[in-house]
């Protein structure tokens, strides 16, 4: 039941929609002012990693709020600080080892940017301060973590305020923007989204580059795709030849997601920086941060007075940290990891038989539970629906109104064209729950279908 539009003081995202009032969750479903449930099938913003109404980390953050709500992290420190910090650095790849904690993705990845930089020119590189990101990537709206990220839509408005940094294209298989097939790229041991940065490098001037920063599986701007098996080796060995530090952002892809407890770990590669977010805290306080290599903590300890310039309010908050153990326990207490390894098979093989049945699929692909669908007009050709359709937002408001809410999203080929959904429950769904994910996602996509022919034939008709 839609509410009457009526006068409130919300600064609301988009002031031309009203939006269902949530008033409580349990498990993987939300519940509405009017009593409808829904399914959180993209756990919020692939956050909400345990689902809803988990007491056991709701008490953690009352019991943490009684003790010490907040300390001033430049005058005090808390017990919950050292051991959220010990039990992240303890799941990472091997020497990073000191955890920094932001409020979000946007400000662990401004704190990477602004890292990198201080640890370049502490150590007598001034002119390093360019960081290259990808397109079709997404980083955080701040100024810096936009200049990183490539996401155009999101960039276009602020374009005069953006920072001076450049981009490669990210890797793309299915649509190689370089016209090639991986086969091949496999077969000769040499990728083009792999040497174009090289070439970027060469172009700006390696003494003026100070970071690379990509996700290990892009998932928003692009739907859950992975780059080729090589290609973050090949980007470490670019990283290293030129002095550049390489951040891995594993604000979506960290803690579980996608089966392992980092993205990166499917790559075998260790990065100089992790940020983090989302699934630290699975939604139940502002938690993120990121994760730092020894190598520049022992830069800072050298050349910086072991100081870095930076800092908010919130890092290192309390009752946001206690949270985070919270959950982390429950992760490891539950065998979280194996149950994304089962029930993100399941639900993958689930879609890839959808995709045989349905004529809009054009892939299926991710990990674990970071699951896309690419939508097109021709799902064995792949064109893309015009974008004055929405295909993905119609669809995902299709399914809201069954009972069910997926992660749309657009401009996949180029920033502007190209539709897909992100299928990403919490990670401790259950094999009926995803059969009930699948059942709203197929008829929706039939109503959809059935949308377009009665479109089609009006147009005809006219």
């Amino acid at each position: 039941m839609e509410r009457e539009l009526k006068e409130d003081y919300v600064f609301h995202r988009d002031f031309t929609k009203t939006y269902p009032i949530i008033t409580h969750g349990e498990g993987i479903y939300l519940f509405d002012e009017d009593g409808k449930r829904y399914i959180d099938a993209c756990s919020g913003a692939v956050a909400a990693n345990l689902g809803h109404g988990v007491e056991e980390i709701a008490d953690a953050m009352a019991l943490q709020a009684k003790k010490a709500a907040f300390v001033h992290s430049m005058r005090f420190e808390t017990d919950v600080l050292f051991e959220l910090a010990e039990k992240i650095a303890k799941l990472a790849p091997s020497s990073l080892d000191k955890v920094y904690f932001t409020s979000g993705g946007s400000e662990a990845n401004e704190s990477a940017i602004k890292l990198a930089r201080q640890f370049h020119k502490d150590a007598g590189r001034p002119e390093k301060h360019i960081v290259i990101g990808r397109w079709q990537s997404y980083h955080g709206n701040t100024y810096g973590s936009l200049s990183a990220g490539g996401d155009i839509k999101r960039r276009q408005m602020y374009t005069p305020n953006l920072l001076n940094f450049s981009h490669i294209h990210s890797p793309n298989c299915k649509r190689c923007p370089y016209q090639r097939e991986q086969d091949d790229c496999d077969a000769k041991k040499n990728w083009s989204c792999v040497g174009n940065l090289e070439s970027v490098i060469l172009e700006l001037g390696p003494e003026n580059i100070s970071a690379f920063i990509a996700e290990p599986i892009v998932g928003s701007q692009l739907g859950a795709v992975s780059p080729p098996e090589a290609y973050f080796k090949e980007i470490r060995n670019i990283c290293d030849k030129y002095n550049i530090l390489l951040i891995v952002d594993e604000v979506m892809t960290g803690f579980g997601r996608t089966g392992k407890d980092f993205g990166i770990q499917h790559f075998g590669v260790t990065p100089d920086i992790i940020t983090f977010g989302k699934g630290v805290s699975a939604g139940y306080a502002p938690l993120a941060g990121m994760i730092v290599h020894d190598r520049i903590i022992k830069g800072l300890l050298q050349n910086s007075k072991g100081k870095f310039v930076h800092g908010y309010t919130y890092s290192g908050h309390p009752v946001s940290l206690a949270a985070g153990l919270s959950v982390l326990t429950i992760y490891e207490r539950e065998s979280i990891l194996k149950n994304v390894q089962e029930s993100g098979q399941y639900l993958k093989d689930r879609l890839m038989n959808l995709k045989s049945a349905c004529p809009i699929i054009f892939d299926i692909r991710g990990e674990g539970l970071l699951l896309g669908i690419e939508l097109a007009v021709d799902g064995d050709k792949g064109t893309p629906f015009p974008g004055k359709i929405q295909a993905s937002e119609r669809i995902n408001s299709i399914a809201m109104s069954m009972g069910a809410v997926f992660y749309p999203g657009s401009g996949s080929i180029n920033g502007h064209s190209g539709d897909h959904l992100l299928i990403t429950p919490p990670l401790n769904v259950t094999k009926s729950e995803i059969d009930e994910i699948m059942s709203v996602l197929e008829q929706s996509l039939q109503i959809f279908i059935e949308e377009l022919k009665e479109e089609k034939s009006h147009e005809i008709a006219k």
